[in-house]
């Protein structure tokens, strides 16, 4: 099988389901990111100035409501033909007229996904005897969003939104109970990490990776987490403790943060206080949660690609060619921004982390 001479990285873009062939072709600069806690952004800044269909003269364009305006549905896809990907589905959200001296005039587009709706809807609620499964449920059906949810967590008594948007106050949630936020077309997804399903990319240096950072930091590392409190039933202490052993199911082979921390410098203990648990089970589960989320951090990755339209959030990463310590697989993408311009054309910047080292062989 031949390869491809040619192989184009432009974006192709649709707005409300109609192919815009003039804004690839005016396209200057494209940005689109995402993170662990949902709502994907997209910046795209385009010439806005040249001939018009039926017109002698130039004129200003993509500013007259005919291909971009509010709330306009926008489509971005990316990569070669046989591999092209959706890198994002949303809204039009801004328009912002750039002019300057010695330069043709820019329009820049801002977009949101469907999480702007949560972002834009503040109130004030209360929720009884519900998971935190179960107030997401409550806020997606509110949105009209259908809902592909599955995560772990305590019932609770009470929960009330106090004068927070949706986004922010699902986050909250989220954030507890360390699962992650997202839209997938029209669904409302809030899933544990275990439980999230996305791409395997192999990443090898030297090869598709222009540039890689990649970090074991102790720092916030700690050899256990404490959440402490009284029930607010019998009134008992509460103290419930998750240490190094919590990331142990995450973790095939080499050397976590807390267990290298315990050998070098010896037991360091956190306290969470700024959470009231009202009984042993919530206090168990945050406890457990700030365990897993110090503990994954424990190697952080920072690098950009050549273009990878396969990276998403969540997508599980191989890296290569990175020396013993940080080599191979268990590497998870928390943070992924997709650029395009002209000089460079397509490039993925992303986050990742993993919770281990591997011994040197």
């Amino acid at each position: 099988m031949t390869e491809p001479l040619f192989i184009s990285s432009s974006p192709v873009f649709e707005v409300d389901g109609q192919l815009r062939g003039e804004l690839a072709r005016d396209i200057v600069r494209l940005d689109i990111e995402e993170a662990t806690d949902g709502l994907k952004t997209l910046r795209a800044r385009f010439v806005a100035y040249g001939p018009m269909a039926g017109m002698d003269e130039a004129e200003l364009l993509h500013v007259d409501g005919s291909a971009l305006d509010f709330g306009k549905t926008l489509d971005v896809a990316i990569g070669p033909a046989e591999n092209q990907r959706t890198i994002f589905h949303g809204f039009v959200s801004a328009l912002e007229a750039d002019f300057q001296e010695e330069r043709e005039p820019h329009v820049v587009v801002f977009g949101e996904d469907k999480l702007m709706s949560l972002r834009m809807t503040r109130g004030m609620r209360t929720f009884e005897n519900m998971s935190d499964g179960d107030i997401a449920e409550e806020i997606a059906t509110k949105h009209g969003l259908a809902t592909d949810i599955d995560i772990d967590g305590p019932t609770y008594d009470v929960v009330q939104q106090w004068n927070m948007s949706d986004l922010a106050f699902l986050r909250e949630r989220a954030r507890l109970i360390q699962a992650e936020v997202w839209i997938q077309d029209d669904t409302l997804c809030v899933k544990s990490r275990q439980k999230r399903s996305a791409t395997d990319v192999t990443l090898v240096r030297g090869n598709q990776v222009l540039s890689l950072q990649v970090r074991a930091d102790l720092a916030h590392q700690r050899t256990c987490v404490h959440v402490s409190g009284v029930d607010v039933d019998d009134r008992a202490v509460i103290d419930e403790v998750a240490d190094g052993q919590t990331i142990r199911s995450e973790v095939a082979g080499g050397r976590t943060g807390p267990e290298i921390l315990q050998r070098a410098f010896g037991q360091r203990v956190t306290h969470r206080v700024c959470e009231v648990p009202r009984n042993a089970q919530e206090a168990g589960d945050w406890g457990r949660a700030e365990m897993l989320r110090r503990s994954r951090a424990f190697v952080s990755a920072s690098g950009v690609t050549s273009g990878t339209p396969d990276m998403v959030v969540g997508t599980r990463l191989t890296l290569e060619r990175v020396g013993a310590p940080f080599e191979g697989d268990g590497y998870y993408v928390t943070r992924v921004c997709h650029t395009y311009d002209l000089s460079e054309g397509h490039r993925t910047h992303f986050d990742a982390e993993r919770p281990f080292i591997r011994e040197a062989t």
